[in-house]
């Protein structure tokens, strides 16, 4: 079976599916149909070592709410699962079904989203890491896209090149702000369309504030009350909207030198144009301590000495890379983000074998 098929008014009546993938999603539907209080989930890993968090009822539902509020979602409406199930983003695409009363088809997470769906199925509602969205875009799947009402995004970055692709389809694409321990997105930016915007707007009932780094805290329902500390640097338009500005777990010391990576990589974004996936990280270096170095997947044939000197317009020599490596295939984690710590280990491991 290609996809299967979730009715939330139906899922006591519905035989466990044979796949073990599918299996899961529909214990789950069933556990929650039962009135199951608490859920223990995991974290994706892309920042840390994976670890378990339980939420509860309580806080799934409202983050449901909230997104059914802020996007226009409705009973009877129908959804793409095609994240990992496992995690929240998935999960919570369940959340959402049994909640509001979306028909959901769920498809085992692939990097075409749409590769295990029958072309004559049509839904309103989807959710992809960039990933997804920028394969669907590559296959020119437009049509399909645009056959939804809404799309969410999230889980790393929309670098330049796809919000650019992003402005010529007609079904508003929303960029998402969370993570496991706020149950999914706490903030929506659109990214298309009348209404775009180059800022996060804060779901209802959502409390934020800075600490004394100038790192987003949140608080409201889908947390319990209590504030939840990220690393993200923002910076406040107003009491509702805000900017990301960087991670303060991206500052490298560079020759005593601070460089925020998501400012280099953003350079490199306007000047990247079609040559794929990349992102900056670091080596040690017995000069500068942390050396800069620039990691592209599948592009061998990259004129790096070009990147550099239009690089010199924007950066200083500091933020300017000072080594490339290219892979054949950056390391994910299971829900879809570039893994940048083990795509680095790999290398180091071919270097020094």
């Amino acid at each position: 079976m290609a996809f299967y098929k979730l009715i939330p008014s139906q899922i006591s009546k519905i035989s466990p599916p044979a796949d073990p993938y599918f299996r899961e999603a529909w214990a789950f539907c069933v556990a929650w149909a039962e009135g199951q209080e608490s859920f223990v989930l995991h974290t994706s890993g892309s920042t840390g070592t994976p670890k378990p968090i339980c939420l509860t009822r309580a806080q799934m539902q409202a983050s449901a709410a909230m997104t059914q509020q802020a996007i226009g979602l409705q009973k009877g409406q129908t959804a793409l699962v095609c994240l990992n199930t496992a995690y929240i983003a998935g999960t919570m695409m369940l959340v959402r079904g049994m909640v509001i009363g979306l028909t959901m088809y769920v498809v085992p997470p692939s990097a075409n989203p749409f590769e295990h769906l029958p072309t004559e199925i049509s839904v309103d509602f989807a959710a992809f890491v960039p990933l997804q969205l920028q394969t669907a875009l590559d296959l020119s799947l437009h049509a399909r896209l645009n056959a939804l009402r809404t799309i969410i995004v999230g889980g790393a970055p929309v670098h330049r090149g796809l919000l650019s692709q992003i402005q010529a389809l007609s079904v508003s694409v929303y960029s998402t702000f969370g993570m496991t321990e706020t149950v999914s997105h706490v903030a929506l930016q659109r990214l298309n369309g009348a209404e775009a915007s180059e800022t996060y707007q804060l779901l209802p009932r959502i409390e934020a504030s800075t600490d004394e780094r100038g790192c987003l805290r949140v608080r409201g329902p889908v947390t319990a009350q209590e504030w939840v500390q990220t690393n993200d640097l923002i910076e406040w338009i107003d009491s509702q909207h805000f900017r990301i500005t960087g991670r303060a777990d991206n500052i490298i010391n560079s020759g005593g030198v601070k460089i925020q990576l998501e400012k280099v990589e953003e350079a490199i974004g306007r000047i990247w144009g079609d040559w794929g996936r990349f992102f900056v990280w670091w080596q040690p270096d017995d000069t500068l301590g942390q050396k800069l170095v620039l990691v592209v997947e599948n592009a061998p044939n990259l004129d790096f000495e070009n990147v550099k000197k239009q690089l010199k317009t924007t950066l200083s020599s500091y933020e300017i890379p000072k080594k490339i490596y290219s892979v054949e295939k950056f390391a994910e984690t299971p829900t879809g983000k570039i893994d940048k710590h083990a795509t680095f280990v790999r290398i180091v491991n071919q270097i020094n074998p």
